[in-house]
């Protein structure tokens, strides 16, 4: 279960720091930056997309004091998302940077959630009359690793309050794992719009409002793999998500079905921090501190269908998510009323 929970986080920056920093930065910061914003880019939209979902398992608000533990995993698949799998690499947006076959021609390479292995780019240029070059290889990203979605899990909790009114708190203590550790925190509220109706008891369908707001924090502690010289190393996301949903909901004793739609927004922050010294290529002996930061936001619309078997106060839920990037969520919960 630990390394279920913490396996988004390591995930999400294998393949980056399974690549010699030192390659990176051998064609200077800015053309690292660029790189390193290009990679992660769908990754980390793939990640706000995950964290935006299970908020709801029914439209149906629960009554004063009526409450409900869960236990909530996502999987983010991208399996068939070719286009995040790649990125049209163009040597001439490049300072330094260029391909090895073909040079100065755009071409693909891969993300950090694609599989295209073996391109090799170079650096080049004249110190002291000398010219100096250094070649390295691109890396590939967690499709090359036979990993083909994104997972996450956490605890939520939902208490009903008056006059359809619930609300939600999710939460995942700071976990560490061979280096990296990540935490959880989120609110939401629902607000069932037919608990306001004289026919409540009556009507088939429960219809809600349902907003909710993850923020996740995570690190990665760079220093003990050596990757380049320097000290105190380490990448720290920063994921913060908002969403927005419209819900409807059978109001069944057993079995129930729920749909939404809903609109996601949200931001990931990663931040390379440290001190690197590089020791390759025609950026030998410069020293970087705290080298640059890498900002994606997020805004889309999403759809949901799902199922939600109750058993006393036992219950067992399962939806998937449309959108840019697809979400099957499974829930096991444990209520009152």
């Amino acid at each position: 279960m630990k390394n279920l929970l913490t396996c988004l986080f390591l995930c999400s920056f294998s393949a980056v720091v399974a690549q010699d920093f030192n390659e990176l930065f051998a064609a200077g910061v800015e053309d690292a930056e660029k790189f390193t914003g290009d990679y992660l880019e769908p990754l980390s939209e793939s990640t706000i997309y995950n964290f935006s979902t299970g908020w709801y398992n029914s439209a149906d608000a629960k009554p004063l004091g009526g409450f409900e533990i869960s236990i909530i995993g996502n999987l983010t698949g991208f399996k068939n998302k070719a286009d995040k799998k790649v990125f049209v690499l163009d040597p001439n947006d490049y300072q330094n940077l260029d391909f090895v076959d073909n040079p100065g021609v755009a071409r693909e390479v891969s993300t950090a959630l694609g599989n295209i292995s073996g391109v090799e780019v170079f650096v080049e240029t004249q110190i002291a009359g000398t010219t100096v070059r250094e070649t390295f290889e691109l890396p590939s990203g967690l499709s090359g690793e036979g990993l083909d979605f994104i997972p996450s899990g956490y605890l939520q909790g939902s208490v009903g309050l008056i006059k359809g009114t619930e609300i939600k708190a999710r939460f995942l203590p700071k976990m560490n794992f061979e280096g990296a550790s990540v935490g959880l925190i989120g609110f939401g509220l629902q607000h069932d719009f037919t608990k306001l109706l004289p026919a409540d008891k009556i009507l088939p369908v429960a219809i809600s409002a349902v907003i909710g707001y993850t923020k996740v924090n995570g690190d990665y502690d760079l220093s003990e793999i050596n990757l380049v010289e320097g000290e105190d190393q380490r990448i720290e996301a920063n994921i913060n998500t908002w969403a927005f949903n419209a819900v409807v909901s059978t109001k069944l004793p057993i079995i129930n079905f729920y749909g939404g739609l809903g609109y996601v927004t949200g931001k990931s922050v990663t931040d390379i921090l440290g001190e690197y010294r590089v020791t390759r290529g025609p950026f030998a002996s410069e020293t970087y501190v705290d080298p640059f930061s890498i900002t994606k936001k997020v805004n889309g619309v999403t759809g949901n269908l799902g199922a939600k078997l109750k058993l006393g106060f036992f219950r067992l839920n399962a939806d998937y998510t449309l959108g840019d990037f697809n979400t099957f969520t499974f829930g096991v919960n444990f209520g009152f009323r």
